[in-house]
């Protein structure tokens, strides 16, 4: 099946998702949080990691992958891009809109993209936040569509200012999915080797719902509301439980760059990262 072209541009939704402080606990435990962050998890003085975002466009997403008409046997998440207009409250009903704004051909054997951008508002109206992502689609490349030019961020030529150690838990992915992200390719064992992976993968959202506790934790302790930006670039698979570093380099005052890789090799699982905060 051919990427539907002409679904550029259309309206999407609105898509309404009600949520609760469990839903926001719930979501942190997904990313890792746990006791020595007891702000993401404990009802009493709740706050809410930036990325739990995600949770709230997990039924855009799969929209735009269905009106694409991506092969959903190739499909990846490629990169993410979340701006932050106000803080996320605990509690409430939020209302997403947004639209396919793209298709990018990388050749038939490198596949395509799919990007996307959405705005959701709280139950008062006030706008949250944007997402903006490219969908990854691995199988759909040939088309005869334009290419573009890959986008780098220019990493500092020094050691990171810090480097935090994590290490997601080999059944990750089965608490993360039940934040809304259903997709088959990190559960089905059999869905993972029909897709070229020899057992189920970390979602990657969820990595970056690592990388953003250990930014928040580094640069804005004890202040997830004062989060303007978190973006970053997919660029490897992880398996559950492979120990990570998020590695950060302050770039100026609220601004830096950062990317995740394997603790042990150093494989870059999420690069190009940017991060900007209020101080």
């Amino acid at each position: 099946m051919a990427l539907d072209l002409k679904a550029v541009g259309k309206p999407m939704g609105p898509f309404v998702k009600e949520y609760q402080w469990k839903d926001v606990v719930l979501y942190a435990l997904g990313v890792g949080a746990g006791f020595p962050e007891l702000e993401y998890c404990y009802e009493k003085r709740l706050k809410v990691i930036p990325t739990f975002a995600i949770a709230a466009v997990f039924d855009f997403f799969f929209r735009v992958a269905a009106s694409s008409r991506a092969n959903l046997a190739g499909i990846l998440h490629g990169g993410q891009d979340l701006v932050f207009h106000h803080p996320i409250p605990v509690s409430g009903t939020l209302t997403t809109e947004g639209r396919i704004t793209g298709y990018v051909d990388k050749g038939a054997a490198r596949g395509a993209l799919v990007t996307a951008e959405s705005l959701t508002r709280h139950t008062s109206g006030q706008p949250l936040f944007t997402s903006r992502f490219t969908l990854f689609s691995r199988l759909d490349g040939g088309f005869g569509g334009e290419d573009a030019p890959a986008q780098t961020v220019a990493f500092p030529d020094r050691a990171p200012d810090i480097a935090a150690a994590d290490r997601p838990s080999p059944d990750q992915p089965l608490i993360y999915r039940l934040s809304g992200d259903l997709f088959e390719l990190h559960a089905d064992p059999g869905f993972a080797r029909t897709a070229g992976f020899e057992r189920p993968i970390m979602h990657g959202l969820c990595t970056l719902g690592f990388a953003c506790r250990a930014l928040v934790h580094h640069l804005a302790p004890g202040a997830p509301e004062k989060v303007r930006r978190i973006a970053c670039r997919f660029s490897k698979p992880l398996y559950p439980g492979v120990p990570i570093r998020t590695l950060i380099w302050s770039t100026g005052p609220g601004t830096a760059l950062w990317k995740t890789v394997t603790a042990d090799g150093g494989d870059e699982i999420i690069t190009g990262g940017l991060f900007e905060y209020g101080r």
